[in-house]
């Protein structure tokens, strides 16, 4: 597209940024609404949504005056869309998993990023060499159109909202507030709020640099390898990660102590392996290091990711939300950062070193305060209790 319109790369950064920014502006909102109407309505609703907007968005830029402004708007609005995609999950997985189950569940779903990450890469490389770059867009928004039609066919079966379910909803949003102030009291809220935003920021980074830390550090190493080895090896991980916290609360150890084991591997195990690749000479070391780091990553699945709903079950998505902003928001600032510090000292393992100093300062906070114990609810007035979606 840079090419056939004559974009500059600061141009096809202002495009390519814009999505970034919507997907931070819903997050909360979606989080909240999927804790009162249900999560899975509202990702059908979004879903078709971004979906048909991305199949669109050839022609919006074919037949806007100005391509570059018209396509940045387009992309803002698909983050607005996807922005409250995890939220809701966060609030499905609450509401509709028992405690025990969530991180195998929450694993498991999770690997979807990866595997579309795989799909859309192998697809869209073929269809551009096949036809051209508008069949990359019909191809995944037309696919995420089906998707939310068959999820509402064969799950739904019926209206996703009704004039019953909003007054239902307005009703439970005045008597069962999100208690705000009680939850920003509690340690155990912002040690997982502190944690997700620095695994965030360095799960960012890595997706951000890594490609051109590769072509500047092997440039004639073949760019599939590290482009698709890395999300072979996160995707058995991911799962792997929530069968075996599942499975250790299930022998009777503490959920509290579960969720840090597996923070541990996932910013902890994962930080040994980004230190490595500062002293990496050989590619394969480099795409074992990589891989190695990405597959501890998915960990936080099992780990941060299901401790929001051990807190926090009857308003889980809202306050994933606040969670995830702020996950996003530090994921896009030190992406700008590292490559200031790349500028300033041509140094890769600067970077991969203050990436490590920052999970392990998020990983200490996190072991010292984290808990499993319900903080949205007052023990001596249970308002929440009775809250069912």
């Amino acid at each position: 597209m840079a090419s056939e319109f004559q974009w500059d790369k600061k141009e096809s950064g202002i495009v390519l940024g814009s999505f970034f920014w919507g997907y931070c502006f819903t997050q909360v909102l979606g989080g909240y609404v999927s804790d009162r109407v249900g999560g899975e309505k509202v990702i059908v609703m979004a879903t078709v949504g971004w979906g048909s907007l991305l199949t669109l968005t050839p022609m919006i830029a074919h037949f806007s005056a100005v391509p570059l402004v018209s396509v940045t708007l387009s992309r803002f609005l698909m983050g607005l869309l996807q922005g409250v995609h995890f939220p809701s999950l966060a609030s499905l997985f609450s509401q509709k998993v028992p405690q025990h189950e969530r991180a195998f569940i929450s694993s498991t779903v999770g690997t979807g990023s990866q595997i579309g990450t795989l799909l859309i890469g192998g697809a869209g490389s073929m269809l551009m060499d096949w036809y051209s770059w508008e069949f990359v867009f019909y191809f995944s928004g037309l696919l995420a159109v089906s998707w939310a039609y068959c999820i509402w066919k064969q799950l739904l079966k019926g209206p996703i909202i009704s004039l019953e379910t909003v007054g239902v909803s307005l009703v439970k949003s005045r008597s069962a507030r999100i208690p705000w102030k009680r939850l920003f009291s509690k340690p155990p809220v912002w040690a997982v709020i502190f944690a997700h935003l620095c695994t965030s920021s360095t799960f960012y980074t890595l997706l951000s640099w890594l490609p051109t830390f590769f072509k500047d550090s092997f440039p004639d190493a073949k760019g599939w390898v590290f482009n698709m080895v890395p999300w072979l090896v996160a995707i058995p991980s991911s799962i792997l990660g929530g069968y075996l916290s599942d499975h250790l609360i299930s022998l009777g150890f503490e959920t509290a102590a579960v969720r840090k084991l597996m923070q541990f591997f996932a910013m902890g195990a994962s930080s040994v392996f980004t230190l490595l690749l500062c002293g990496t000479r050989t590619f394969p070391l480099a795409v074992a290091f990589v891989s190695a780091t990405m597959g501890f990553q998915t960990f936080t699945h099992s780990g941060v990711s299901v401790n929001v709903q051990d807190l926090a079950p009857s308003c889980a998505g809202s306050l994933y939300g606040v969670m995830n902003t702020g996950g996003a928001l530090s994921g896009v600032f030190f992406v700008y950062f590292s490559g200031y510090v790349i500028d300033t000292t041509g140094s890769w393992a600067s970077v991969f070193a203050l990436m490590s100093l920052v999970n392990v300062v998020g990983l200490v906070v996190f072991l010292v305060f984290a808990e499993a114990e319900r903080v949205d609810i007052d023990d001596s007035k249970p308002k929440c209790e009775s809250i069912q979606i």
